[in-house]
């Protein structure tokens, strides 16, 4: 499906986990590490996509938030890393949710995702992170030097809300004083930010940078940085 022409775009709303930053998978490795799981950074994060797309489901009674699923999703990662689940990783998912919850693991900005926001920016798009988060993606974004680029940075749990819910969205659009026609939604979770945007009456844009999605209804980029190629060669044809 095509991507939004640049015209009819005047907002991106960006997912923060998945999308501006990713887990410190070397962080995570040590503290299993210091456990005594032998365990590489780079096995963990080419686990990561298989682990997320497990996720990728409607949610249901039984899987009903974003808390519940960030840390089935850590034991999905060692799994497909081929790390059989012991007291030995529990211990180490318990003291690096201990550190999640105070600082924020994902902290690992992408390549290029700096630059594609300065693009965004220097192209006159509104930007605003709409996350599903623990309450600390404004002080990580702070920490990161990320924040100065967005125009609101909204945060589920500071919120009370978190997607697919059309409310957080909307709530997004209206701390920018922005339009739903004009708005574009870049998220990596097709059953949380697709159908969450959707529902709000924005167009989503999925972040597939493995192409686990071929076959999804929905415009696709492999970064950021292809979304700001196509926005900067569609402003320039018109």
């Amino acid at each position: 499906m095509r991507l939004p022409a640049r015209g009819s775009v005047d907002v991106l709303l960006l997912d923060a986990g998945g999308v501006l930053v990713r887990p410190n998978f070397a962080r995570v490795a040590r503290a299993l590490q210091a456990r005594g799981v032998d365990v590489e950074a780079d096995a963990l994060a080419a686990a990561e996509p298989l682990a997320k797309k497990d996720l990728d489901r409607p949610p249901s009674p039984g899987l009903a938030t974003d808390r519940e699923r960030g840390w089935l999703y850590f034991n999905l990662v060692l799994e497909h890393a081929g790390v059989v689940r012991s007291a030995a990783t529990d211990a180490a998912l318990v003291d690096l949710k201990a550190w999640h919850d105070r600082q924020n693991l994902w902290e690992d900005v992408p390549a290029g995702a700096r630059e594609s926001l300065e693009r965004f920016r220097a192209a006159g798009l509104r930007l605003a992170v709409v996350s599903n988060a623990n309450g600390t993606v404004q002080a990580l974004f702070d920490r990161l030097g990320l924040a100065g680029a967005f125009d609101a940075i909204l945060d589920s749990q500071v919120e009370g809300v978190e997607k697919p819910d059309p409310r957080l969205f909307e709530r997004a659009l209206a701390r920018l004083g922005a339009s739903r026609a004009a708005a574009v939604h870049v998220g990596d979770i097709y059953h949380v930010d697709v159908v969450g945007a959707r529902a709000a009456g924005i167009r989503p844009v999925l972040l597939d940078s493995d192409g686990l999605y071929p076959d999804a209804d929905c415009p696709r980029v492999g970064s950021l940085a292809e979304l700001a190629d196509h926005l900067a060669a569609a402003g320039s044809a018109r």
